[in-house]
């Protein structure tokens, strides 16, 4: 079948009305998470090479970005990387860098057990 010049679409304006479509859709995109309900709340956050701190949540940004106060990182065991006892370091206020985020998690209503499936006890 031929087609038409009228029916062409020229590829810069394409690629422009594509890169708009992305843009009009992620700005319309909600995050996942509603952190706004945990500011000047205490949080958790696991940070990806296993580091974790403990502080109230100041701010965040859509990166996931956060800005903690009155913080504090659990001292780990540099050859198993676990957590020796509850040692802590205090650190103040700190910015977290949204990419190193692994897991937020609030203080109040959790608590962390051991995993059952790490030494194989599990049935």
């Amino acid at each position: 079948m031929h087609r038409s010049s009228s029916d062409i679409i020229p590829l810069d304006l394409a690629v422009d009305q594509i890169i708009r479509m992305i843009f009009r859709t992620a700005a319309k995109k909600e995050s996942i998470l509603d952190l706004n309900r945990y500011i000047d709340k205490q949080i958790s956050v696991k940070f990806s090479g296993g580091r974790e701190v403990v502080g109230l949540l100041k701010g965040y940004d859509t990166l996931v970005n956060l800005v903690l106060d009155e913080c504090e990182e659990f001292i780990r065991d540099p050859e198993e990387g676990q957590r020796v006892g509850n040692e802590k370091r205090h650190l103040g206020i700190v910015v977290c860098r949204g990419s190193a985020v692994m897991l937020i998690s609030p203080m109040d209503g959790t608590e962390e057990i051991a995993n059952p499936y790490a030494n194989g006890e599990a049935i």
